[in-house]
């Protein structure tokens, strides 16, 4: 053991010197000199943060506003070899020298830097998929987190909207055509977005700034960085004609992708058979709820009329309304720990953010007194009328939305997440475990009893989930099975009743983000997780009813984040099998 001891020393102050952060930093643990894994944590952090300043940004690292990485391909490549000497040096840590939760907190860290060596080195994702850039660049933290007054704010985003011009210089170096046709159209309508979001809005959250002279600064800046985005479109525009559909990662990749970002090794026809099955048993549940809500209709009319029963007031003001009443059941009902008062803002998403219907906008565990945002986005205003109507979720299939991302779903697990005292765990959610309890509690929601039994509410929640069994099915179709976008998007229309405008955004989505399978994937391995710990549970402790035991399980369960093969080992002790 001693010569590993020396050999993680040497490593630690190597990576030391590497980051930069020896100054003022205490000095890592000597040799034999103690538990080596704070040390080494508080290297990897810093670093880490050092080499990705806007990701420190958004995680609430206010020192670093205003920096951008370097995205050429040269700094990407210098990043992922830093990468790989953090990982030798936590895996020449002796893990004899490490407590438990230090262990799995290692672990973690490993599924963290293979995940990101992965989508660069493996599946190339910054020189195949505008996506990879379009999911890094969003400006909000400056824009709608009061973490300081808003001419400070603005010095901020005047060093990220400076550093567009370059970045977008990269992203067309970088990106190899041809391009996948979905790629395309992605890149198109993101950075045109951005174009449009830098040229009309972004001013807009800086107008009670009163110098004259950083509001000149202002315009200049976004009008150039508008400029930078809007030959990327047009770069784009003109590769539909060369696009091929080349998307797949290919069987191979795939379950690699698996096992390296979710820990997760299981054979593909078996996950082929756990997805067919649970989309076969909410299609069974959705014929019996539509059975009493609309007796002799179609599966499709039944959905068609839940969805025309719009909120009152729009889908942004029937979600506000909606989360004061669903939080109020889980607190009703003892589902779990709500910790805190804190409530999300609902908002509209801004222009190059509008590839989903929903998503949370979540600040970091670094920022202090910075509220939550669940984000809502409009229809498409180049769709046909109808098409938008159509689009605007029903006010039953909004509330499962809700349920999804704010109570019991991502907002209170991100709050609960983000006070983790372990900062690997805080800054990185794993996407199964993360969508996954989302979407399991659409599930526990219902079966706890909201909307006591109606069938236009069970509607709602079974919808949300056939969509998710929809996208699990597809993500396997694209990626391994040569499914066409096409295909993906008749899919969605006909297994999850889903209207024409979000079954194409669903099956383009598919093609560039073949880890959407996560929600239904997550979801079962919560499912599973929590029979087999409430199993334990009554063994050791009698034979009381298993919803009974609901609510510490809940608890338990969000202490931890990461992969959920990794969290179901620290709650049951032992691995076993994670579906």
């Amino acid at each position: 053991m001693r010569p590993r001891l020396r050999a993680a020393g040497a490593a630690l102050s190597a990576l030391w010197l590497l980051a930069g952060c020896g100054r003022g930093a205490p000095a890592p643990a000597a040799d034999g000199a103690g538990d080596p894994w704070p040390a080494f944590t508080q290297v990897f952090l810093e670093s880490y943060l050092r080499a990705n300043p806007f990701f420190a940004v958004q995680s609430g690292r206010h020192e670093f506003d205003g920096q951008m990485p370097d995205l050429s391909a040269s700094a990407i490549a210098a990043r992922m070899a830093l990468l790989r000497q953090w990982r030798a040096a936590a895996a020449a840590l002796d893990a004899a020298a490490l407590s438990p939760s230090e262990r799995l907190e290692r672990e973690h860290l490993f599924t963290v830097i293979d995940s990101e060596l992965y989508w660069v080195e493996r599946a190339r994702r910054p020189f195949t998929s505008p996506s990879w850039y379009l999911d890094q660049l969003d400006p909000d933290v400056y824009l709608n987190r009061s973490y300081a007054p808003a001419a400070r704010r603005l010095q901020g985003y005047l060093g990220y909207v400076r550093s567009i011009p370059k970045i977008a210089q990269a992203i067309r170096a970088n990106l190899a055509t041809p391009l996948p046709p979905s790629f395309v159209q992605r890149g198109i309508d993101g950075f045109g977005g951005f174009a449009s979001f830098y040229r009309h809005d972004a001013a807009a959250a800086f107008a009670e700034v009163s110098d004259p002279s950083a509001q000149r600064e202002l315009a200049a800046a976004n009008e150039a960085a508008a400029r930078a985005m809007e030959a990327l479109k047009s770069w784009l525009e003109g590769e539909r004609a060369h696009a091929t559909g080349d998307f797949a990662l290919g069987r191979e990749r795939f379950l690699e992708m698996l096992k390296v970002t979710e820990r997760l090794e299981v054979p593909l026809p078996r996950l082929i058979e756990l997805g067919e099955a649970d989309l076969e048993k909410n299609t069974a549940a959705l014929a019996a709820a539509c059975g009493a809500y609309l007796p002799h209709g179609t599966l499709d009319a039944c959905v068609k009329k839940m969805n025309a029963h719009k909120s009152p007031g729009g889908a942004l003001e029937g979600a506000r309304v909606q989360l004061a009443q669903l939080r109020a059941f889980i607190v009703a009902n003892g589902l779990l720990t709500v910790p805190g008062t804190e409530q999300p803002r609902v908002t509209e998403a801004p222009s190059y953010a509008r590839a989903n219907s929903a998503y949370s906008n979540i600040p970091g565990p670094y920022e202090q007194g910075v509220g939550y945002q669940y984000v809502i986005s409009p229809p498409d205003p180049r769709w046909s009328a109808s098409e938008r109507l159509a689009y605007i979720p029903g006010a039953a299939n909004l509330l499962y939305g809700s349920v999804h991302e704010v109570w019991p779903g991502h907002f209170l697990q991100f709050l609960t997440s983000n006070h983790n005292p372990s900062k690997i765990d805080a800054l990185w959610v794993g996407y199964a475990y993360s969508e996954g309890w989302a979407h399991y509690g659409e599930q526990l929601m219902w079966d706890a009893g909201l909307g006591g039994g109606d069938p236009e509410q069970h509607v709602g929640q079974l919808v949300n989930a056939l969509e998710r069994n929809v996208r699990y099915l597809a993500a396997i179709g694209l990626h391994t099975g040569g499914m066409s976008e096409a295909a993906a998007e008749r899919m969605f229309r006909e297994r999850a009743f889903l209207d024409p405008g979000d079954a194409r955004q669903q099956a383009a989505r598919g093609t560039y983000d073949p880890q959407y399978l996560n929600y239904t994937l997550g979801k079962l391995m919560v499912l599973k997780l929590r029979a087999d710990w409430v199993a334990q549970q009554q063994r050791a402790g009698g034979s009381a009813e298993a919803r009974s035991y609901w609510r510490e399980f809940h608890d338990r369960l969000l202490a931890h984040t990461g992969p959920l093969p990794l969290i179901r080992a620290a709650l049951l002790g032992e691995a076993g099998e994670p579906l």
